[in-house]
């Protein structure tokens, strides 16, 4: 038995491996995939064959030999589009959307609309999401799998075991069991994700020589918001999906955050904030929950002409999000930062007092060598990361481990 065991988890390891390499690169060879796995070749095409017998992968027709060298040409072995379905949905404030993608990550259906967030009741948003989806479901071809899994992405707080919404400032509701109630409509398993965790999670997939084992995502819009990677993992609480960067206290009985608190970064650099701080109001006035992307836009425009209170609302910005980096850094130590969403595109306003803040700190010692990029929209890249957490996980626990029974008694039978 403890032979039968170890030999399936090097089964499914070895599948694991061999599904994330053609997943990474779309389109290799058998060569390149050896190359990227460190397996045999002789694995690679008996595990190859499997995957092709099963319907998981397939060979492109149209494929021309990959390179000109002695011997059989190089075929290329890509993900079966048919092979399963997947869905996502995000929920954001005042807005949802969702789709329905393929194996090989193409979009099969999608559907947006407008949502009262803070107005409707706990139940509405969770029937909205399952409405949705069931629409597209339904609009599915003859002979499209049923889906495997759904991921959903919300702004805010939610378990470690990816089950519920804890806390989102989008909705006055906490404790939403939005995967309980989805699984009970739709019979599909389904996880809840952070969404600033899933961009961090689309950035470190399409951009792996930037974003590897430690950096940070910071989006930057009406809330803040952050994804963590450290040691090659999404960082997450002990109860919780952890990093709640926005509502760290940047000054003590400071600036009214739309969380209820007082001080939190968000409340000196969310876009509500920015606006208040531009028109010089009080900082108790309630936050704006209007204040759009073209709002922030139009004060940066004047605050790139000249000096005044629009200037320094984003001075203040890049000071608060300086300041508390630091705090972060001197736990952590520093990483690479990736600002994203409206922020990324008023970023030059900020960035000088945020490097001069950071560079105060103890955490921020090595501010001038800490590498800042910017992506200036979140919306694709939560939903590519939501997307990308849903099929690594069939590929890891549904594809990679099926057939493992017939292929050991196949392969003891051989032997």
């Amino acid at each position: 038995m403890t032979v039968r065991v170890r030999l399936d988890d090097l089964r499914w390891r070895n599948r694991a491996a061999v599904i994330a390499a053609i997943r990474r690169a779309r389109q290799p060879s058998r060569t390149e995939i050896v190359s990227a796995t460190g397996l045999s070749h002789s694995t690679i095409s008996a595990i190859s064959s499997d995957l092709l017998a099963e319907g998981v992968l397939s060979e492109p027709k149209a494929s021309e030999p990959l390179a000109l060298k002695r011997g059989r040409p190089q075929v290329a072995l890509c993900l079966n589009p048919l092979a399963a379905t997947i869905v996502t949905v995000d929920l954001s404030l005042n807005a949802l959307s969702a789709a329905v993608f393929d194996y090989a990550g193409g979009v099969l259906a999608e559907e947006r609309l407008r949502l009262a967030t803070q107005e409707i009741s706990a139940q509405a948003l969770v029937d909205e999401m399952i409405a949705m989806v069931r629409r597209l479901l339904g609009e599915r071809s003859v002979g499209d799998p049923q889906p495997l899994r759904i991921v959903v992405a919300v702004q805010g707080v939610c378990d470690a075991a990816a089950r519920s919404m804890l806390w989102s400032p989008i909705t006055p509701h906490t404790d939403i069991g939005i995967a309980d109630a989805l699984e009970a409509a739709l019979s599909i398993p389904t996880a809840v994700e952070n969404d600033c965790n899933m961009i961090a999670y689309a950035l470190r997939s399409h951009d792996p020589e930037s974003y590897h084992d430690d950096f940070i995502a910071i989006l930057l819009s009406h809330g803040i918001g952050m994804g963590m990677v450290l040691k090659g993992e999404i960082f997450t609480g002990t109860h919780s999906s952890g990093g709640e960067f926005g509502h760290m206290i940047h000054q003590p009985r400071g600036a009214l955050c739309r969380c209820g608190r007082h001080g939190c970064v968000e409340a000196y650099a969310g876009n509500y904030a920015i606006w208040r701080n531009a028109r010089m109001h009080c900082d108790g006035q309630m936050p704006n929950k209007e204040i759009t992307d073209a709002d922030v836009l139009a004060l940066a425009t004047i605050a790139r002409m000249s000096e005044g209170p629009e200037r320094e609302a984003f001075r203040k910005a890049g000071e608060a999000l300086g300041f508390t980096l630091g705090s972060l850094f001197a736990l952590i130590d520093p990483a690479p930062l990736a600002f994203v969403g409206v922020g990324a595109s008023v970023f030059d306003l900020m960035e000088p007092s945020l490097r001069t803040a950071l560079a105060s700190t103890v955490g921020g010692q090595h501010a001038n060598a800490i590498t800042l990029t910017t992506e200036t929209d979140e919306k694709p890249l939560i939903r590519e990361g939501t997307a990308k957490r849903a099929l690594d996980f069939i590929d890891r626990n549904v594809i990679a481990t099926s057939n493992l029974a017939a292929n050991t008694s196949r392969s003891s039978t051989s032997s």
